[in-house]
Parts: C-alpha cells; structure tokens; sequence
C-alpha cells in the first residue's frame, strides 16, 4: 500500500510537471505572439508617420509649386507693370514732343530779325505791327501770342496783356516773316501820362527778349499801359 502510494503521489508529480511545462508553453507562445503583435504595433504608425511625412512633402511640394506659380504670376504682373510704364514713358514723350514742337520747332529768337512799326490807322486806333523774319535755316513755329512788355522813360517796364483772339497756325520758311500787332488807343490831348520808349519782345514759346525802340511817329497812348493788348502772330501772306 505504501509503495503504490508513493507511486501514485510519483504519478501525480510527473502529470504536475507535465501540465506546468504546457501552460509555460503556451505563456511563452502567447508571450512571443504579444510580442510580435506589440513589436508590428509600433510598425503601423511608424507606417502611418511615414506616409503621413509622405503627403505632408507631397503638400508640401505641391504647396511650393504653387507659391512659385503665384510669385511667378507677380512677377509677370509687375513686368507688366514696367512694361506699361516703359509704355507710358514713351507715350509721354511722343506727346511732350507734340505739344512742345507740333509739327516743326518753334522759333529761336536768335534766328528772328525783329523791327517794330507804327501801323496806325487813323488817329484813334493806335497800331504798332511788330514783324519776325525767319533768318535760321529751317523751318519754324511762331505760332501763339508773343511776350511783351513796354518800357516807359521812367525806367518802369509793364506787361502788356493779350487781346481777345484765337492763335493761328504761323509756320515760317526761311525768309518768310509773321507779323503780331499792338493795339490801343491815341491820346490826343497832349496830357497822356505814358512815355513809351521801348518794347521787349519774346517770341512764342521763347524764353529769350529782344528790345526795340517805340517807333518813331506812333500816337500817345490813352490810359495806362493796361489798356494796350497784344494780339497773336500771324503770317503776312
């Protein structure tokens, strides 16, 4: 009895062993199998960083493509600008060159022979005609209304304000002469308060003077010299 016993306890402790290694068996197996799940774990949002890297540079880039194609539309944008104002340069200067010359540059007065005439009338309307002959070499402008101002014999100079007519068209060819008048009225009292001995004259658009002397013979003028008016050139033709 004792030694089946004994027996018996042997078969039990062997069965034990037995049933312990399984169970470490299976620990061991679940235990790689976590680990392997928990080591393939961490890979997936390795994975997931990996493509998310992907499609933030893909954004990225794509982000970048289109700042260059936006900086590059800036770019044509502002060539355009400094190609309208290249433009806007030349359009000026075409026009400046219209405005200033028109068709042929205007007269210098270093190429102008200038005489003042009495041309009076009667002995109301007083005239002074003041000519301009063209003496340079080429073609010029007088058109518009001259400068001018009188000076009396008490060394005061006046301006002469311009009379109520439209500037005509005044192209001079060598030789040729335009003519521009001064116009007021004689005082034939004896008592005028002017004593006009001189008068500068500046061609149209000219920043040059000239002075001539009062014609000789030329009626007293009535009133002030604020009441004389220039007229503008014309040509004698």
């Amino acid at each position: 009895m004792k030694l089946t016993r004994i027996a018996a306890l042997a078969a039990l402790g062997v069965a034990a062993t037995f049933s312990l290694t399984a169970c470490n068996g299976d620990d061991s197996s679940n235990g790689q199998a976590a680990g392997s799940s928990s080591s393939s774990a961490p890979s997936a949002p390795a994975t997931a960083d990996s493509g998310s890297s992907d499609s933030s540079g893909s954004s990225g880039s794509s982000a970048s493509s289109n700042g260059g194609s936006k900086s590059s539309g800036g770019g044509s944008t502002a060539g355009a600008g400094k190609s309208g104002s290249a433009k806007g340069s030349a359009n000026g200067a075409v026009n400046g060159t219209s405005k200033s010359d028109g068709k042929t540059k205007f007269c210098k007065t270093q190429d102008l022979a200038i005489d003042a005439q009495n041309a009076a009338a009667d002995k109301t309307s007083g005239r002074v005609n003041i000519t301009m002959i063209n003496r340079g070499s080429t073609t010029c402008s007088a058109t518009g209304f001259a400068g001018v101002d009188i000076k009396d014999a008490d060394h005061t100079s006046n301006p002469i304000p311009r009379g109520q007519a439209q500037p005509r068209i005044t192209t001079l060819k060598p030789g040729d002469a335009a003519v521009f008048d001064l116009a007021y009225t004689i005082d034939s009292s004896g008592n005028s308060l002017s004593h006009p001995t001189n008068i500068l004259v500046t061609p149209p658009n000219e920043t040059h003077t000239i002075t001539l002397n009062w014609p000789s013979g030329a009626g007293a003028v009535k009133g002030s010299y604020a009441d004389v008016e220039v007229y503008p050139t014309h040509n004698t033709d």
